[in-house]
C-alpha cells in the first residue's frame, strides 16, 4: 500500500471517529435520560428520594433511624458503607456523594420467595466518575473482595464478590447513570428494557407529576398495586393472597409524596383506577364514599379492619355467577337477597387480636342497616326457612344467634367476605355484625357493651380525624393488637425476621390506608386520591418535628412552655450532648441526644442557676428555691435527696466542691439574705456555716476552689471587698481585700499549684480588670474602657471557664471587648433592660458571642470575624442558648428554647481566623476589619 493511500485513509479513519465524537456529544450525550425508563416493568415498589442529608435528619426526628439500623439488612449495608469510606479515606462518602440527587429504589420480586433490590444513582461530573472508578479499584486492590467484568449486549458490567462467599453486588454505567443490585439479573433486565425506548415507563401514567416541586417532600413511592400481591406472597402464606388480591384491585398503580413529620409519616398522591373486569373499583364504580361511621362499633380489640364506603351493599356482591352455588331453598334465597337490600353506606371486614400467634383470630363482617328492626326480622325468618335453633346467647343488653347459613357474610356481601362457615349473628345500634365463631362475638359485644370503642378512645379518635373524612375504601392496621396476626401469616422462614424487627415495626402502631374517588369519577383519566398515614399517639411530655424550611435542624415541642434551660449533659459515645430543659410546670426534662425526652420530674419550684455536671457521666446536681437534688444518669434521685433548705432560705445559688480523694462532695448554698450554708451529700452541715452570715450583697456565686487538698471559698460582695473561706468558715491570711470599686459580676479562676499562684480576675465598675491571688495580693490591674454613672461592666467567661471577655451596657448600648481591652463591637438595642452574653471559644480561633435581647425575644450571634451568623437574630425566649461544635463535620450545633420548643439549629461558619476588628453600631451591622 502506498504511503499517500495510507496518510488517506488514516485521516478519514480520524474524520469519522471526530464525526462520531461530535455526534455522541450534540446528540446523545446531550439528550437527557429518563430515570423511570431504567426500571425494570416487574418493579412492585420504586422510591425516589433527593435530598438525602435531610432525609437522614427527618428520619432520626421521627425515631425511625435507630430502628432502621437495627435491621439486618441496614447493618449489613451500613458495614458495606464503613468499608467504603475506609477505602475512600473520609467519612460519610456515600452520604456526601448522595447529596441531592435523584436516587431510585426499586423492588422486585426475583423468585419463589424472594425479592432483591435495584438502585440507580446519578453520576453528576468527572470527579464523581473517578470516586465511583477508585472505589472498585480499591476493592480490587483489597484481598477481601474479587473485582470482575463481562459483556452483557454490548453493556460493561463490573462485578465485585467477597472472597469469603458472601453476596456479591453487580454494577454497570449507562450514560452516567450508576445502577447497582446484589442480583445481576435485574441488571440484565435494564439492558433489555433499553432495547425497547418506546415502550413506556413503570410512571408513564404521572407523566409531568413531581412532588419534589413542593416542600417538605422527603421522597416519592410509586406502588404498583398488579404486582404488589406478588411481593406480599413473599412474606405471607399462600391462602392469604386472594384477599390480597382483592383489595389491590381498587387501583393499579399510585404515585405517593412521603413526608416525615414528628410523630407521624404521612404518604398522600394519586392512582390510576384498575381497568379489569373482575376488579374491586369495577364493582364499586359509580358508588359515594363514605364516612367511618362504623367506629362506634369497632372495638379496641380491632387488629385489622377493610372498611368499604358504597351506596347499597348489592354493588359490592357483584354478579350472582360470582356467588356461592344456590343450596338454599327458594324462599331462603328470597330472605338472603332482601338481607342484602337492607344493608349498605358502609361495610367493614374486622380482624380481633389474638393473645398468642396458635390462636386463630376471630373475624366480623360488620354492616350498615338503616332499620335495624327489619334486619332482625329478616334474620328470625331466615333462622325458621333454614331450621335453625331459635336459643340465645346474651351478653349485656345484646343477643347472639346462629345464622343458620354457612358463608352468609360471602352471600350478603361478596367474595371478599368468605371464610365464615358458621356464622353467629348479632346486633348493636344501627350495625349487624358476623361473626366467624361465637368466641368473636362475645368478645366484640362485651367491648361494646362497655364502651370500649374506637369513637369514645382519644387516641383513635386523634388518629381517625387526620385521615380523610370520606373514603371509598379503607385498610386500618393497630400494629400492636395485630402482631400475633401478623405471625400467624407469616411464612415459617420470615417470622423470625419480623420478631428480629419488632421495634420498627410497633413504631407507629395507628396505620390508615385510604382511596377517595374522583368527583368526576366518570370523565377519562379521572384518578383516587390516595392517603397512607403511620401514626404513633402524642404520649410523653413533647413531640419531635422537622423545623421549618429554613431551618436544618429539629424541634421538639412541649405541651407547656418552658422557663429554663437548655442545659447540656455531654453523652459518652454520642456526638450530640444531652439537654436539660424545664417547664412552666416546674417539671424538668432531660432530653437525649435522639431528640427523645427519656425522664422527667417534678419540682417543688425553679431550678436556681445552671446544674452541675458530675464527672464521668454519673449524674448530676442542681438546686431550687428551697432543696437540693442530685440525679444520677438515669434520672433516679440519689439516696438523702432532696436535701430540705431551712424554711426561711431562699437559695439564689449552688457551688460544688471538686471531686476529693474519699471525701464527699461539699455543696454550698447562697442564700437571698446574703448568707452562706455548707452540706455534704449526706445532708451533714459543717460548722460556722449555719449559717455564715455577710455584711453585703453578693456580686456573682461563690467560687469553690480545692488548692492542694485545701477548699477555698471566693465570696465577691457587690462593694467590692472579697473573702477566702476554709472549710471551717474561717477567713485565709490576706482577706478581706478591697478591690477600689464596685463588682456586678463573678470571677476567671486561673487554677495553681498553690495559694499563691492561683490567680482570680474580675472587672470592677469603673472598668478595670483586676487580678489578685488567693494570698490576698492584686497582682494586675489594667483599664479596660472609661465608665461612667450609668455605665454596667460584666466579665463573661467561656463555656470552659478559661477565657473571658468584657461587657460594657449604658441603656440601650452594648460594647464588647476582649481581654486585652481590644474592643470587639458595639451594637444599639431598642430596650436598655440588662442584655445577656455568653461567649464561646471552641479553640483554633472558633470563637461565638452571643446577645440576648429579652424583651423583644431575640439573640444576635457574632462569629470569630464578627459577623452577624444568619444575617438576622435568632428567636429566644430564655436568657441563654446552648452551643456545641463537632470537628468531625465542622459544625455547630445551636440549642434555644422558643416557647414550648427545644430547638437545636446546625450552623456552618466555615473558616474563622483568630477575633479582631469592630463592628458599627446597629443590630444588623456587618464586620469592619
Amino acid at each position: 500500500m502506498s504511503q499517500r493511500l495510507l496518510v488517506i485513509l488514516t485521516g478519514l479513519l480520524l474524520l469519522l471517529a471526530l464525526g462520531s465524537y461530535v455526534y455522541y456529544r450534540r446528540t446523545v450525550a446531550r439528550t437527557p435520560v429518563d430515570p423511570w425508563a431504567l426500571v425494570p416493568d416487574d418493579a412492585a415498589v420504586v422510591m425516589m428520594t433527593r435530598d438525602h442529608p435531610t432525609l437522614v435528619r427527618h428520619l432520626k426526628e421521627t425515631q425511625l433511624w435507630d430502628d432502621l439500623t437495627a435491621v439486618r439488612y441496614f447493618q449489613q449495608v451500613e458495614d458495606h458503607l464503613a468499608l467504603a469510606d475506609s477505602l475512600a479515606g473520609g467519612r460519610s462518602v456515600l452520604l456526601r456523594f448522595l447529596g441531592r440527587k435523584r436516587v431510585l429504589t426499586s423492588l422486585h420480586v426475583t423468585g419463589p420467595g424472594r425479592f432483591d433490590v435495584l438502585f440507580q444513582v446519578p453520576i453528576g461530573s468527572v470527579r464523581e466518575y473517578r470516586q465511583v472508578r477508585g472505589l472498585v479499584e480499591g476493592m480490587g486492590r483489597d484481598g477481601r473482595f474479587e473485582v470482575s467484568t463481562r459483556i452483557y449486549q454490548g453493556h460493561l458490567f463490573t462485578q465485585v464478590r467477597p472472597r469469603d462467599g458472601g453476596e456479591g453486588l453487580t454494577l454497570f454505567n449507562y450514560r452516567n447513570h450508576l445502577l447497582l443490585s446484589a442480583n445481576a439479573a435485574l441488571l440484565e433486565a435494564v439492558v433489555r428494557r433499553l432495547e425497547r425506548p418506546d415502550q413506556p415507563t413503570v410512571a408513564a401514567e404521572f407523566q409531568g407529576t413531581d412532588y419534589f416541586q413542593l416542600k417538605d417532600v422527603d421522597a416519592t413511592l410509586l406502588l404498583n398495586q398488579r404486582r404488589l400481591p406478588q411481593l406480599l406472597g413473599v412474606f405471607f402464606r399462600q391462602e392469604l393472597g386472594p384477599e390480597l388480591t382483592t383489595v389491590a384491585s381498587l387501583t393499579r398503580n399510585d404515585l405517593l409524596q412521603l413526608r416525615l413529620a414528628g410523630n407521624k409519616v404521612v404518604l398522600t398522591g394519586f392512582a390510576n383506577p384498575e381497568t379489569a373486569r373482575d376488579g374491586l373499583h369495577q364493582l364499586l364504580r359509580g358508588q359515594p364514599a363514605q364516612r367511618l361511621g362504623m367506629a362506634e362499633v369497632l372495638p379496641l380489640s380491632t387488629a385489622l379492619l377493610v372498611h368499604v364506603g358504597l351506596g347499597p351493599a348489592a354493588a359490592l356482591r357483584g354478579p350472582r355467577s360470582a356467588l356461592l352455588p344456590d343450596s338454599l331453598a327458594p324462599e331462603a334465597v328470597g330472605l338472603v337477597d332482601s338481607l342484602t337490600s337492607a344493608l349498605g353506606q358502609e361495610v367493614g371486614l374486622c380482624y380481633l387480636t389474638t393473645r398468642t400467634a396458635r390462636q386463630r383470630p376471630g373475624k366480623l363482617a360488620v354492616a350498615y342497616c338503616a332499620n335495624p328492626g327489619r334486619v332482625s326480622r329478616l334474620l328470625g325468618r331466615l333462622r325458621r326457612a333454614t331450621g335453625t335453633s331459635p336459643g340465645f346467647g346474651r351478653v349485656g343488653p345484646f343477643q347472639l344467634y346462629q345464622a343458620g347459613v354457612a358463608e352468609l357474610p360471602q352471600r350478603l356481601l361478596g367474595p371478599m367476605f368468605r371464610g365464615f362457615a358458621a356464622p353467629v349473628v348479632a346486633q348493636a345500634g344501627n350495625y349487624v355484625a358476623f361473626a366467624d365463631n361465637e368466641a368473636a362475638a362475645r368478645q366484640w359485644l362485651q367491648q361494646v357493651a362497655a364502651g370500649e370503642v374506637w369513637s369514645r378512645s382519644a387516641p383513635q379518635v386523634a388518629f381517625l380525624q387526620e385521615t380523610q373524612p370520606l373514603a371509598r375504601l379503607r385498610v386500618v392496621l393497630d400494629t400492636r393488637n395485630c402482631w400475633n396476626l401478623l405471625l400467624r401469616g407469616l411464612q415459617e422462614e420470615r417470622r423470625a425476621g419480623l420478631l428480629r424487627n419488632e421495634a420498627l415495626f410497633k413504631r407507629f402502631p395507628q396505620v390508615a390506608l385510604q382511596w377517595v374517588p374522583a368527583p368526576n369519577e366518570q370523565e377519562p383519566g379521572a384518578q383516587y386520591f390516595a392517603q397512607l398515614v403511620l401514626r404513633h399517639p402524642v404520649v410523653g411530655p413533647a413531640v419531635a418535628r422537622p423545623q421549618n424550611q429554613n431551618g436544618t435542624g429539629s424541634v421538639l415541642a412541649f405541651k407547656v412552655p418552658l422557663s429554663a434551660g437548655p442545659a447540656l449533659l455531654p453523652v459518652g459515645g454520642a456526638r450530640l450532648p444531652g439537654v436539660l430543659v424545664q417547664d412552666t410546670a416546674q417539671v424538668l426534662h432531660y432530653v437525649t441526644p435522639d431528640n427523645v425526652v427519656a425522664w422527667s420530674d417534678t419540682l417543688p419550684g425553679p431550678l436556681v442557676g445552671a446544674p452541675y455536671r458530675l464527672p464521668g457521666g454519673t449524674g448530676m446536681l442542681l438546686a431550687t428555691p428551697g432543696q437540693l437534688f442530685q440525679y444520677d444518669g438515669r434520672g433516679q434521685l440519689q439516696p438523702n435527696f432532696p436535701l430540705n433548705l431551712p424554711d426561711t432560705v431562699r437559695a439564689t445559688s449552688l457551688s460544688v466542691s471538686p471531686a476529693g480523694a474519699g471525701q464527699a462532695r461539699r455543696l454550698l448554698v447562697a442564700g437571698a439574705s446574703s448568707n452562706l450554708f455548707l452540706y455534704d451529700t449526706q445532708g451533714r452541715t459543717y460548722a460556722g456555716w449555719q449559717p455564715k452570715q455577710l455584711e453585703f450583697r453578693l456580686a456573682a456565686a461563690p467560687e469553690y476552689l480545692s488548692v492542694a487538698g485545701r477548699d477555698v471559698v471566693v465570696v465577691l460582695l457587690e462593694n467590692g471587698y472579697v473573702y477566702a473561706y476554709n472549710q471551717a468558715g474561717g477567713v485565709y491570711p490576706g482577706f478581706p481585700i478591697s478591690l477600689g470599686a464596685r463588682l456586678a459580676s463573678g470571677a476567671v479562676v486561673e487554677a495553681g499549684t498553690t495559694l499563691r499562684r492561683t490567680r482570680l480576675t474580675v472587672v470592677t465598675q469603673h472598668g478595670e480588670l483586676v487580678s489578685f491571688n488567693l494570698s490576698g495580693d492584686i497582682v494586675a490591674r489594667r483599664r479596660v474602657a472609661t465608665w461612667s454613672r450609668n455605665s454596667v461592666f460584666r466579665l463573661v467567661a467561656d463555656q470552659q471557664r478559661r477565657g473571658l471577655v468584657v461587657v460594657r451596657e449604658e441603656g440601650g448600648r452594648l460594647a464588647l471587648f476582649d481581654a486585652d481591652g481590644r474592643q470587639l463591637l458595639t451594637q444599639n438595642f431598642v430596650t436598655s433592660a440588662p442584655k445577656p452574653v455568653q461567649f464561646f471559644d471552641f479553640g483554633g480561633g472558633r470563637r461565638v458571642y452571643a446577645i440576648a435581647e429579652p424583651g423583644p425575644g431575640k439573640v444576635y450571634l457574632y462569629d470569630a470575624r464578627l459577623r452577624l451568623i444568619g444575617g438576622q437574630p435568632f428567636d429566644l425566649s430564655t436568657p441563654e442558648i446552648s452551643l456545641t461544635f463537632d470537628p468531625g463535620t465542622a459544625t455547630y450545633h445551636l440549642f434555644r428554647i422558643v416557647g414550648q420548643e427545644l430547638r437545636r439549629t446546625e450552623l456552618k461558619l466555615g473558616n474563622e481566623p483568630r477575633p479582631g476588628g469592630r463592628l458599627a453600631s446597629g443590630a444588623g451591622a456587618s464586620a469592619r476589619r
